[in-house]
């Protein structure tokens, strides 16, 4: 069968992909850089995750990161707030920055791996779906949402001596929102997404009900 055919994305072999258990992989022969996976479920599991991650940063945008308390006074803000301040303060650019990586691309991200998630639920899937997952692939380093985090407790860390921090809802929302990103990072699977998409001639990939083990050593746990 040609689709079960690949290229190795290091060296180039192509070889022929043996059927892989749950849990197992498959590396190149050659270079033995891992060129397919068997990820129990993961579509599903990925779109769980996609779930949550969309109602954690509703959550983490709408509450408050933390509250400061100083001399008798007290004052909170949320994700925005802090973005919107920035640029009242004449950093525009900084500001814009910080908007971009904390919301518009983890926001841009979710959007997109939901939208393809739901889409390859029927098959085939339409061709528009391997240019969103193209587009969630350039757009998920740009979500840097653990930078934020390192920053904000860098700057806790400096504060800690002249005020009182209050962490607020949206810091724990953050924190979740991290974990969920590595959750997908970690169960998705691209090449179950590529084998549901519909060609351009109208057809898309079979299948096959059972596959020839060419090399045992081709797979491991």
């Amino acid at each position: 069968m040609t689709e079960d055919i690949i290229a190795c994305p290091d060296c180039d072999l192509l070889q022929r992909i043996p059927e892989i258990p749950p849990g197992g992989k498959a590396c190149c022969l050659r270079c033995g850089h891992i060129i397919a996976q068997n990820k129990p479920d993961s579509l599903g599991r990925t779109l769980a995750l996609t779930f949550a991650a969309a109602i954690v940063l509703v959550i983490a945008n709408v509450t408050p990161l933390m509250g400061l308390s100083a001399v008798g006074r007290h004052a909170s803000t949320t994700i925005l707030g802090g973005g919107l301040k920035v640029w009242l303060q004449g950093e525009e650019i900084t500001a814009m920055l910080v908007a971009f990586c904390t919301v518009v691309a983890p926001a841009t991200y979710i959007a997109c791996m939901l939208t393809l998630l739901l889409a390859v639920k029927r098959r085939p899937a339409p061709s528009w779906v391997g240019i969103l997952l193209r587009a969630s692939k350039f757009n998920y380093p740009w979500a840097m949402v653990e930078v934020m985090m390192l920053g904000i407790l860098v700057a806790l860390i400096k504060i800690a001596d002249l005020a009182t921090v209050v962490p607020g809802i949206g810091m724990y929302a953050v924190g979740a929102l991290i974990i969920l990103f590595a959750g997908i990072s970690v169960n998705f699977d691209p090449n179950e997404v590529w084998n549901r998409i519909r060609w351009a001639d109208g057809k898309y990939p079979q299948v096959s009900a059972s596959k020839e083990h060419l090399n045992p050593e081709m797979t491991g746990q």
